[in-house]
């Protein structure tokens, strides 16, 4: 039994099946090949990219398989999640602002929704997603979408924030979703003199001993075209490790295996 991870996928459908063949995990008709091992997906199935919803249609597919076959596929939600749900409860509804006008529909636009996606959106679709978890820990690894300590303000633990988020988007306050959304998109907080001392933080109130993330694309972080990304990236003391590889702008669709060591 092996732990994997994947990023943001950002409707890359095929690309994300040639990656996951790639590792075993699927088979030449993209079907479940894993056995028992357990793969995470950590959020931004949708928008940049041409197949959001087939790439939820995909991950449910597998996550039924992989169970029928006494493997494991889970997912977190990322900022694009929360935006696609908002977008699809609320559409240009106002969002009370004292920064001038806000609205899940201006802002999905502005990120890249795409509107095949919202008219192929279910009502199982939004069920499924409103039910996954905005964190959780396998194997001593502290899964997230966002390299934030905002997630700190929905709990002190891990089951508290996942009950928090869930009772915000199981509602109605559009306030309190646009407050999911804003803090899911803040990144950064484990980078630079005070990284590892956030990471610490993190890790003592969620759990594990290291971070793993998407949301930031390691390109940015390391200051190198996307097409240059050659695997995840270790950082803050070793205390975190982004798995962004970019794919919306031309990087690799990255499947990691857990734990990470880099190469000599």
């Amino acid at each position: 039994m092996s732990v994997y991870v994947v990023g943001d996928v950002h409707g890359h459908r095929d690309a994300l099946v040639d990656a996951l063949r790639a590792e075993g995990l699927v088979d030449s008709d993209g079907k479940w090949a894993g056995v028992d091992d357990r793969l995470w997906f950590l959020g931004d199935f949708t928008d940049r990219g041409p197949d959001g919803v087939g790439v939820i249609d995909l991950v449910r597919e597998l996550q039924d398989q992989a169970a029928q076959a006494g493997g494991s596929v889970q997912m977190l939600l990322g900022n694009h999640e929360i935006l696609l749900l908002g977008m699809y409860h609320f559409g240009d509804r106002p969002v009370p602002s004292d920064f001038g006008p806000r609205s899940f529909a201006r802002s999905w636009e502005i990120n890249g929704g795409l509107l095949s996606d919202q008219d192929r959106l279910t009502p199982e679709h939004i069920e499924w997603l409103t039910e996954r978890p905005l964190v959780a820990v396998d194997e001593d690894h502290l899964l997230l979408h966002s390299d934030t300590l905002e997630y700190l303000d929905w709990g002190e633990d891990l089951d508290a924030v996942n009950a928090t988020a869930h009772d915000i988007l199981s509602g109605s306050n559009i306030e309190a979703w646009w407050d999911v959304w804003r803090r899911m998109t803040t990144r950064y907080a484990f980078r630079g003199p005070d990284g590892e001392e956030n990471a610490d933080r993190l890790l003592d109130a969620l759990g594990g001993s290291r971070i793993v993330h998407g949301h930031s694309v390691i390109a940015d972080q390391l200051g190198i075209h996307p097409t240059q990304i050659e695997g995840p990236y270790l950082y803050a003391g070793g205390k975190a490790l982004g798995i962004d590889g970019g794919l919306f702008v031309g990087g690799p669709c990255l499947v990691v295996k857990l734990p990470f060591e880099p190469e000599d």
